[in-house]
């Protein structure tokens, strides 16, 4: 062989890149069983049609498995063969974290729309939307450099806007659906249009080179440097419900399936700080001085803006309960931000406490929408007054949704939430921002009422005009099983993270990248 040859040869095989199999496998596993659901769905009779929910579940179960050797250590792959510091795919402490929250939150989201796919939703489109939306999830916070960042949030909302309108000749839910699609392209429009600027900027898609390269930009490129990291910002505002984007939450969760309502307060949410996180604490350090005011302005205006409208809920509007989770979820946001703009103004590891927070919130939040739509099977308006009684119809369900509404309110017994919002708390201290943690704790108190004023209803007596009808033993709606194991499972893992919360807050003091 001829030298020339020799160098080609050595030149080509340098191209070639192995593949980490393990560290992919979260993602793979929801994408391969999507495609065995889509496939299932053309050949099983209408009758075996649940079927699909069950090989669903157990891919999702599968998927959370897979995550058992990656607890420890980090992994990459997808690495530039000319610098292999530079992965498009890394699995450490954060990636781990976030793939566990967004599977696990599609696992139970699974579990409380068995019954829905069967009575009132076509399964093999729900099954196959849902899969996809989990496998974008848990893409998004491995990605390391922009384009898989864009392409996974991508694979994780497209399915989601079709999740939300699946109700067919529902005006509601078409109306949630079409709202819920321009506000979230619009986002990502922008949000393009941001990742192209600072590619101009620096020559480079991944996030530690952007990083590298922006604290050395030329002093022309500057302005389109920080242009781009504006409009990037802008586009992960909308994701994430941070007003004033957040117009199309209430309205959203509405007019969507209640299951589906709960994947985005959860695992939406989840997917849009992910990427925030990712953007501004990975590839944009050296414009904190532009992102750490931004964020730290719309947490204040964002969890201002959700309590307040949370606060004017009337309790007999149809859906005032769903509507009001929603807006719950905004004001949740605020204080989700709080750490992620403290992260600007030091350097220590700020945004531990955004997904310490995140963990609790996702535990009690689904196990809130659980306890919804199991009122709802018998009460499909679901207002805040449905719930008056529950605790003499349904003691062990109204226990539970007073546990999570006092968790998302910082009260014992919920001691994960008061402790999550304490880490928060400390992170504003810490950085210095000290008016942003004011804003929160007037914040905290004004949330205590309209979570006191529905967990109150809960043990109110029932009207005595719907004693027969709605409380009688022989009128309650049987409970289905998966929806039962939902609803007990949230219970346990928020007694035990409020037992043991160190489980969750131990992240507040860990280094996550």
């Amino acid at each position: 062989m001829t030298p020339d040859v020799t160098t080609a040869a050595a030149g080509t095989a340098s191209l070639v890149q192995s593949v980490d199999w393990v560290a992919i496998a979260p993602p793979l596993i929801a994408a391969a069983v999507a495609l065995v659901v889509l496939l299932a769905d053309l050949f099983l009779p209408q009758s075996r049609k649940p079927l699909l929910g069950w090989i669903t579940i157990a891919g999702l179960v599968a998927a959370l498995a897979s995550l058992a050797p990656l607890r420890t250590g980090s992994r990459s792959t997808f690495c530039l063969t000319a610098n292999p510091d530079a992965c498009s795919y890394t699995v450490d402490q954060f990636a781990f974290v976030i793939q566990a929250l967004v599977l696990g939150g599609a696992l139970l989201t699974a579990l409380l729309a068995v019954r829905d796919t069967k009575e009132k939703l076509p399964a093999g489109e729900f099954w196959f939307l849902l899969l996809s939306s989990a496998a974008g999830a848990a893409l998004l916070p491995a990605a390391r450099d922009l384009a898989t960042l864009v392409v996974a949030l991508e694979v994780a909302s497209l399915p989601a806007f079709a999740l939300v309108g699946l109700k067919r000749g529902d005006r509601l839910s078409s109306e949630a659906a079409l709202k819920f699609f321009l506000s979230s392209v619009t986002a990502t429009a922008v949000m393009l249009l941001g990742a192209s600027f600072v590619y101009a900027a620096t020559g480079t898609l991944h996030l530690t080179e952007i990083a590298t390269k922006l604290a050395t930009v030329p002093g022309q490129l500057d302005t389109v440097a920080k242009t781009g990291v504006v409009l990037t910002l802008v586009g992960f505002a909308f994701k994430t419900a941070a007003a004033p984007f957040h117009f199309w939450v209430p309205d959203t969760y509405v007019g969507a399936p209640l299951p589906v309502a709960a994947y985005l307060s959860v695992v939406g949410k989840a997917v849009g700080f992910s990427g925030l996180i990712l953007v501004t604490v990975v590839a944009f350090p050296a414009y904190a001085d532009v992102w750490g005011p931004a964020l730290a302005v719309l947490a204040a205006l964002t969890m201002t803006i959700g309590n307040a409208a949370a606060l004017r809920q009337s309790a007999t509007r149809a859906y005032s309960a769903v509507r009001l989770l929603a807006w719950s979820s905004v004001g949740q946001a605020g204080y989700l931000l709080v750490p992620i703009a403290a992260a600007a103004y030091s350097s220590g590891n700020q945004v531990g406490a955004t997904v310490a927070y995140a963990l609790m919130y996702a535990v009690v939040n689904l196990g809130a929408f659980a306890v919804a739509a199991l009122v709802a099977r018998g009460k499909p308006l679901n207002r805040l007054t449905d719930y008056r009684g529950l605790y003499a119809e349904r003691p062990l369900a109204a226990l539970a949704l007073a546990f999570f509404l006092l968790c998302l309110a910082g009260l014992p017994p919920g001691i994960i939430g008061l402790f999550a919002k304490v880490t928060v708390f400390s992170a504003a201290v810490d950085a210095g921002l000290g008016w942003l943690a004011v804003v929160m704790a007037i914040n905290v108190v004004v949330a205590l009422y309209y979570y006191l004023r529905w967990t109150a209803i809960l043990f109110r007596a029932p009207e005595a005009a719907d004693e027969p009808s709605e409380t009688g033993r022989s009128a309650r709606p049987r409970v289905p099983a998966p929806l039962t194991v939902a609803i007990a499972l949230t219970a346990v893992v928020g007694v035990v993270l409020s037992g043991v919360p160190q489980l969750a807050l131990h992240f507040a003091s860990v280094t996550l990248f």
